[in-house]
Order: structure tokens, then sequence, then C-alpha cells
């Protein structure tokens, strides 16, 4: 029973693999900051190849005059078919490495694919000194490059010069994909290695490409609905770290963040960012997302989220807390894995 007690986690994690992870985060943190993102697209490379293969096959059949379970059978048609492709992936992938003599680096770059970090930081950081220079300059709008990749990477139009606009959009970004993009993939490799975490990336990718943040056709409904289920644990870690963060970021307010998880009002949906999300407005006493419009231009009525009476006329200065806080839960995220590796070492 004591031995239960003490090493309960090795039921469910390998923790051998933490080291691995830490290294593919610094180098993800790294390279993307020098290379920004790909294509003008900050998500995990891997989201960008399958969204690039099975991206033109789920326009065509995510069609809006179609009834909702006409649309929901395609919607399963298709997540079956890119849930199979990931399985055999990674399992294509596990078999190369066994033959292939620098298979290591192979495993490391694979794995790098189903993660982002620099590459969101390049484009929040972008956005940031393109805002805080209008400030100074009356004249210069928005650069279209910052925009046009936070455009891409949320998968909503901001064709807008509204810095209020375009700073809630950022924020949202920042929390989603620390979740989506490293938490959970992280998690479901230490849980189940590259299998599980290609299965995820998967249903994450059909949810960003296709999800409409919950508010679209029952096209998505399915990768959504599996999504939510393999990514609650997760989401509920990414929420805990962003709080974490809070507490010491000048200015957030731990108490709030923390008042975030008590059944308050203007919390996020899970399909709308969830924990993270309601997390981040209210450790910073701000009202973030709301209303937007797909790139294909439909409108979404997202959620408002934040204490009342918080204001969502948002700049660049809360735009550069909300980096602050996005830093520190990655250096949060990273120690929490050291400690669990450390801790798994004593025992």
């Amino acid at each position: 029973m004591h031995n239960f007690f003490t090493q309960w986690h090795r039921l469910f994690l390998d923790t051998d693999r933490v080291p691995e992870l830490i290294m593919v985060i610094v180098i993800c943190a790294v390279a993307g900051m020098i290379t920004g993102p790909l294509m003008g697209n900050a998500n995990p490379l891997f989201w960008n190849v399958l969204g690039g293969v099975f991206g033109g096959l789920g326009d065509k059949l995510d069609r809006k005059k179609r009834h909702y379970a006409d649309l929901m059978s395609r919607g399963l048609i298709l997540t079956t078919i890119i849930l199979a492709a990931c399985g055999g992936i990674s399992w294509c992938f596990r078999e190369a490495i066994n033959f292939y003599p620098y298979y290591e680096v192979l495993r490391t770059l694979f794995l790098a694919s189903l993660v982002t970090v620099g590459s969101v930081w390049f484009v929040l950081l972008q956005l940031y000194f393109s805002l805080s220079k209008g400030i100074t300059d009356k004249k210069s709008p928005p650069s279209e490059a910052a925009t046009y990749a936070l455009s891409k990477t949320a998968g909503i139009s901001l064709n807008t010069n509204d810095e209020f606009a375009l700073t809630r959009a950022a924020m949202v970004l920042s929390v989603r994909r620390f979740d989506k993009g490293l938490v959970a993939p992280c998690l479901w490799y230490l849980i189940g290695g590259f299998p599980a975490a290609c299965i995820y990336a998967g249903l994450a990718m059909m949810s960003w490409r296709f999800g409409k943040n919950g508010l679209g056709s029952g096209f998505a409904a399915v990768p959504l609905a599996l999504e939510r289920l393999v990514g609650f644990i997760p989401s509920l870690l990414s929420g805990f770290f962003i709080t974490m963060a809070a507490g010491i970021t000048p200015t957030a307010k731990l108490h709030k963040g923390v008042a975030s998880w008590m059944g308050h009002k203007n919390r996020a949906p899970y399909d709308q960012g969830g924990f993270p999300v309601s997390a981040l407005a209210w450790a910073l006493n701000v009202s973030i997302g709301g209303p937007v419009k797909d790139n294909k231009g439909y409108a979404l009525k997202g959620a408002w989220v934040g204490p009342e009476g918080a204001t969502a006329k948002l700049n660049h200065k809360h735009l550069r807390r909300a980096i602050y806080i996005n830093v520190i839960a990655h250096f949060i995220f990273i120690a929490a894995l050291l400690g669990m590796y450390m801790w798994d070492g004593i025992l």
C-alpha cells in the first residue's frame, strides 16, 4: 500500500520521457523565436501538415446549408480518417527509429512538431511592439505581418486596425496555445508516447480548423467532443499554471485568478478556452473574448470572459502583462516536469 501511494504516478506517466520533453520545449522556444511562424502560422507544425493535407477535403464536406446530422456524420468520417492517419504515422515513426542510426535526433524533431512555443511568442511580441509604436505614431497602423499571423494562427478574421480587438485576440491565443499546443501534447506523450500525442494533435487540429470555438455547424461536433474528453485534464493543469504565473506578475491579482475557478459568471466555455482563458481574464481584471468572425466571414458569438465591470478596451500594456504571464507559465510547467522527474528519482 505504501508503494502505491508513493509511486502511483508511475501507473499513468513515464517520467523517463521528461528530459526529452524539456529539451524539446527549449528547442521550440529558441527556434521559434529565431524563425518566427512558418508561413505566418504559429501553430504546431504537425497541425499545419494535417491541415494542409485534409483541410481542403474538410472544407468541401462542411457545407453550412446541410442538415446538422448530415454534417455530423461527415465530420465523423473525416475524424476517423485523420485519427487513423495519426495512428499510422506514429506507428511508421516508431518502426523507422529502430533502424535509423540517429534515431534520437529524429525522435526530438518529430516531438518538436507536436508543440509550439517560440513562434507564438514571436507573434505576440511582434504585435506588442507594433501596438506600442502606434502610441507614439498615431499614423502607424498595426503591423500587417503580426495581424496576419495572429489571424491565421487563431483561425479568425482580423481585418481591422482596432487595437482593442487585436489585443483581446492575442491574449486569448497566448493561453490557448499554451494549453493545446504545449501542455496537452506533452501530458499525452508522458502517458502514451507518440501514438497518444499524435492522436491528441489530430483532434486539436480538427477543433482548431473546423471547430469555430464550438459555435460552428455540426461538422466539428465529433472532434470537439473527443478533444474535450482528452483535453479536459490538461486544460485544468494549464489554468492552474496560468493562475500561479499571475501570482508573480506585476499588477496581476492572484486572488482574482483563483476566484475564476469558483463558479463565477462570465467564464469561458471549454471550446472557447475554458480554464486558462478565464484565469487570465480574471487575474488581469479584463474582459476578453466576445464576438468575432471566422476566416470565411461567418459571425461567431463568442462569450465575454472576465469579472463584472472589467474593461474590454485593451492596449499594448495589457498584452505585455499577458505575455509575461504566458512566459512565466512555461517556466512553471518546466519546473513541474523537473519536480516530477526528481521526485520519481528519489522514490
